[in-house]
């Protein structure tokens, strides 16, 4: 799979059934090449206007599946939760 097909899909979190928004960029671990987390970035109010730009960085092992249309990811975004 290529980066730009990843981030066509879109991020779906299954503990609450949100949509998260689309994979903008990847971090890689330097020593194996591994990728260690997804960065999509998160909505903010009046199109970020008056905030600087949030990112939403989903580790990998919270990734649970790639699918053809979406990438479903098992995160608490309140910091709670068994993650």
């Amino acid at each position: 799979m290529r980066f730009c097909d990843l981030c066509e899909k879109e991020v779906v979190n299954i503990s609450d059934c949100c949509r998260l928004g689309n994979v903008a960029d990847l971090e890689f671990d330097e020593c194996n090449g591994c990728i260690k987390c997804l960065i999509v970035p998160e909505c903010s109010h009046i199109f970020g206007i008056f905030s600087p730009p949030k990112e939403l960085i989903i580790p990998w092992r919270q990734v649970v599946r790639i699918g053809p249309d979406i990438i479903l990811v098992d995160i608490c975004k309140d910091g709670k939760g068994k993650h």
